[in-house]
């Protein structure tokens, strides 16, 4: 594995972006499979005070260590200004708005960085369920800063792909804003996630900024809103949807409809769903913020839908067909559990 490849692990991409030491060598170490001694000579020190560092018995306390760590183990360069923070910064920042609108210009973006950079997001993703997206926060927005940098040098497709890809960012920093309760902050990430969706004409991605909102109103209390943001999610725009972005809008129009005590509606919704989800199966024919929407997820999906219309031996035995798909991701397997056993329950 190339040291480029090594830096897409979201793990330590994380360690590296909090000074964690001790894990930043472990997991290097163990991507690399190389011993202390080896891991020493890529960064200038001896086996001993690389020991003693992994142990957490020595403190890195000079810019010209943590030098050696950014050159000799490659450091990406999206990566050399993140700094460690005690508070993160939620809100997104006027000049970031400021940067990046209407900013189409004749000019040449290094599209090499923004494909490395679209790709280790893709990882960022996967990891967030392991790792947590508090800690790949400030990696992330350290990335859409690099991202709104390139696009003023950009014009036509390329500059429509940075677009795609400061959405795709957004959305991240929006979701993982929701959950960590900085409601305010997540609302104004998926804005903007919106609106650079629609200035690059990614009728997906704008259909997707559109069902997470309605998603947010419907955990908020408010089923109403979610399920006429949900349908408008399904008509983002003037040209179709993928069958899985029309997917996923359907489902939450399901969900919404079964809070809104319409369960023949929200019945008919989440079939609607679930087959619209089957004619994509394989990963490379869905958009790349959709690679979960595999059959087993349709399936899963398809189960809460039952669970939130109260049917629950449908629920049950949707969960327990597909559960086990979940078993790479902790969180999700622990949230369709908890569904699975209440089904049981009210059996």
């Amino acid at each position: 594995m190339s040291g480029r490849e090594l830096w897409a692990d979201g793990r330590l991409r994380a360690a590296w972006a909090a000074r964690d030491w001790p894990t930043l060598i472990r997991r290097f170490r163990a991507l690399a499979g190389i011993s202390q001694q080896a891991f020493g000579e890529l960064v200038g020190m001896d086996q001993g005070y690389v020991s003693r560092l992994e142990r957490g018995h020595a403190r890195v306390t000079s810019e010209d260590v943590v030098a050696r760590f950014k050159e000799g183990l490659h450091v990406p360069i999206e990566l050399g200004g993140v700094e460690p923070r005690r508070a993160l910064h939620w809100d997104p920042s006027s000049e970031l708005r400021d940067r990046i609108a209407h900013a189409h210009a004749v000019g040449r973006a290094d599209l090499r960085t923004a494909d490395w950079i679209g790709r280790v997001l893709v990882e960022h993703r996967r990891a967030e369920d392991e790792v947590g997206g508090h800690a790949l926060w400030p990696i992330v927005r350290s990335q859409l800063d690099s991202v709104s940098q390139l696009i003023p040098h950009a014009a036509g497709d390329a500059a429509d792909r940075l677009m795609l890809l400061a959405a795709e960012h957004a959305h991240w920093l929006s979701w993982v804003a929701w959950q960590e309760g900085q409601r305010g902050a997540a609302l104004a990430w998926i804005d903007l996630a919106h609106g650079w969706a629609i200035d690059g004409g990614h009728t997906d991605m704008s259909s997707w900024t559109q069902r997470v909102r309605a998603y947010y109103s419907l955990d908020h209390g408010d089923p109403v809103r979610a399920l006429r943001t949900a349908e408008a999610a399904r008509y983002a725009g003037q040209r179709p949807l993928s069958p899985a972005a029309e997917s996923v809008a359907v489902h939450q129009a399901a969900m919404a409809a079964a809070a809104c005590a319409e369960r023949d509606l929200a019945r008919r919704l989440a079939d609607e769903a679930h087959e619209l989800a089957l004619q994509t199966p394989d990963a490379g024919e869905r958009p790349g913020w959709l690679y979960w929407l595999d059959p087993a997820r349709a399936r899963l999906q398809l189960a809460d839908a039952a669970y939130a219309c109260h049917a629950w031996a449908d629920a049950a035995a949707g969960f327990r067909e597909s559960l086990t798909a979940l078993e790479g991701f902790p969180k999700d397997h622990a949230y369709y559990r908890a569904r699975l056993e209440d089904a049981q329950r009210r059996v």
